[in-house]
């Protein structure tokens, strides 16, 4: 189902000569619908006539830019950016528009914007505005008010835009359904239409308009917010009356916050075996169990097609950041594959959960190996022979095929401003439809990634770049990272060794010597591919690529356009303490020397 939503808005001055309410909505474009809509209320508060100007340039600041922000903030992070910018921008404004003689011309608002992605809502909120939700029948007040609760002084708010240098707003999330309606309204209509009234006025229009092509009319949005605009002013409201009412009839694909909610609320499914059905999917064999985590492959009922299903081990179904790890794992996975084609290719996709019963992820199936699994396939297996242990003969070709792929996909990552942090053979696989993927963004960091994923020292040491092993805990992962891991994987696979050896957590001593270029280990490799790899795990950082796009450049171009050698790493830069080593050495043999001369040597 694709994401639909039907907007109505309606607003009056009411008995006053201006209408300082301002209210909008923004739909996304066709091909970025996950970044989901935004529409915003705002009531403007005035001292010289401004507040229809604070409202408008409240609402706008939101609407306007809510889709520019990166893809991978969240959506409460957005929200507070841009109302937290608008609100420093129109307290200065205030502050310098303020008249001689004490005269003051400024402008405040409330706000309460609301965004719908995926299958989620927030609801930011500052003031005295409101957002309901109506589901089943039943409306519920969604935002509390900031205003002095005495009947003297509701107009007094605690809270508004403009009216201090900082602005703390309120944040609400919850479940979206098909078939909800979300309404913003101004005080203007809330304080002469109490909820049970308001309640009683959509449901009733609902229930009359169900039947009649005109009743399909009158049940709009834009009819829906006419009518509670309408009986505002029919309850002789004082104020400025103003709706806001969004209808949900499609959904859009799955976020972040979406598989938040499932990993919160669903339950871990129990250990399952051959033939056990979970949500239309029939277990055909049990992949993998890491005492973390289980793997299964399943086919599933309608399409009959092979899935992979990932599950939480149940000792880790009450491990809160467990939980919240495969969930960012699994939009991960959404986010990178939602475009299609050629934005999924390197990948493997993630499927959307379909009114799924327990917390788990569906993957496409791809039957293949891993690049470990290739690498320790012996090179000839004689039928009744025990195989031998020599390693599968080396297809030059191939690990460039591979290399491309991979840093390809690797730079896709990136440019969504994703670091995968465990590039090495196992997480890259070679499937029987001779496509090369990245496997397991379990640890990868994305900016909405937990803090327990933020805070692991993730990766595996022997592929990891030297500065992350540097200083008491050494430096956080980036995008260079992967490109060196990605390095190390290729020179594994074409020098037979790793080019460091086998690495120990901050065991920095092995990086104390450049690499032997794989072509002195295996002369079939040519020697462009040396400078490749060699320049990819170069001991200095300024030495390696410094994109993955230049990786990728540098493998597409070959011998056609080699890349220099590589210079040796200086002494220095390998060990800076080798000099102060040397210098001692130096001095103990002076001083050495010169006791010899000064107690056995005549004078």
């Amino acid at each position: 189902m694709s994401f639909d939503i039907d907007i109505g808005h309606s607003s009056s001055p009411g008995p006053r000569e201006h209408n300082e309410d301002f209210a909008a909505a923004m739909v996304p474009a066709a091909h970025e619908v996950g970044r989901g809509l935004i529409a915003a209320l705002a009531d403007g508060v005035s001292t010289g006539g401004l507040g229809r100007e604070a409202a408008q340039t409240s609402v706008m600041a939101v609407v306007n830019d809510f889709h520019a922000a990166p893809a991978l903030w969240e959506t409460t992070v957005v929200l507070d950016r841009l109302i937290g910018a608008h609100n420093a921008w129109l307290f200065d404004h205030n502050r310098r528009r303020s008249g001689p003689g004490g005269n003051q011309k400024s402008g405040r608002s409330t706000l309460t914007a609301l965004a719908l992605q995926g299958h989620t809502w927030t609801v930011a909120h500052v003031g005295d505005t409101r957002a309901w939700l109506l589901r089943a029948g039943e409306l519920t007040q969604l935002t509390q008010d900031h205003a002095l609760d005495h009947i003297d002084l509701r107009s007094q708010l605690t809270r508004a835009v403009g009216l201090d240098q900082s602005v703390l707003v309120d944040y609400y999330q919850g479940e979206l359904h098909v078939g909800d309606l979300l309404l913003l309204t101004s005080d203007g209509v809330h304080n002469v239409l109490p909820r049970a009234r308001l309640q009683a006025l959509i449901t009733a229009a609902v229930a009359a308009g169900a039947g009649s092509a005109q009743a399909d009319q009158d049940t709009t949005a834009q009819a829906l917010s006419q009518r509670v605009v309408e009986a505002a002013l029919s309850a002789r409201t004082p104020d400025n009356a103003t709706a806001l009412v969004l209808r949900v009839r499609g959904l859009a694909g799955w976020q972040l916050a979406d598989t938040r909610v499932g990993a919160t609320q669903l339950p871990v499914p129990p250990r399952l075996t051959v033939g056990d059905v979970l949500d239309g999917y029939t277990i055909t064999a049990v992949v993998a169990d890491t005492g973390v985590h289980r793997l299964y492959q399943a086919r599933d009922a309608a399409t009959r097609e092979l899935v992979a299903i990932k599950t939480l081990h149940e000792s880790r179904a009450s491990d809160t950041q467990e939980r919240e790890m495969l969930a960012h794992e699994a939009w991960l996975g959404l986010r990178v594959g939602e475009q299609g084609g050629a934005g999924s290719q390197g990948f493997v996709r993630v499927r959307e959960q379909r009114a799924a019963s327990a917390f788990y992820t569906v993957f496409d199936w791809h039957s293949g190996r891993t690049l470990e699994q290739l690498l320790e396939t012996p090179a000839d297996i004689v039928p009744g022979e025990t195989a031998g242990r020599a390693p599968a003969p080396l297809d030059v070709a191939e690990v460039v095929r591979a290399g491309l792929a991979a840093s390809k996909a690797i730079g896709r990552l990136h440019r969504l401003g994703v670091i995968h942090r465990d590039i090495k053979p196992g997480n890259l696989h070679l499937g029987e439809d001779g496509q090369w993927r990245l496997l397991d963004l379990g640890v990868a960091v994305s900016g909405r990634e937990p803090e327990a994923v933020r805070a692991l020292h993730a990766g595996t040491p022997s592929y990891m770049n030297p500065e992350q092993w540097e200083g008491d805990h050494g430096q956080p992962a980036h995008a260079g990272s992967d490109l060196f891991a990605l390095g190390v994987t290729l020179y594994q696979w074409l020098a037979g060794r790793l080019p460091y050896g086998e690495i120990e957590p901050w065991q920095t001593a092995r990086y104390r010597r450049d690499p032997i270029a794989p072509s002195r280990l295996r002369p079939v490799v040519p020697i462009w591919l040396d400078h490749v790899v060699l320049k990819a795990v170069a001991r200095d950082p300024r030495e390696r690529f410094e994109t993955a796009e230049e990786f990728a450049l540098a493998l597409e171009r070959g011998a056609s356009r080699p890349l220099n050698a590589p210079l040796a790493t200086p002494l220095m830069k390998r060990d800076p303490a080798a000099l102060w080593k040397v210098a001692l050495a130096i001095s103990v043999a002076f001083n050495l020397l010169l006791v010899i001369w000064l107690l056995f040597l005549p004078r």
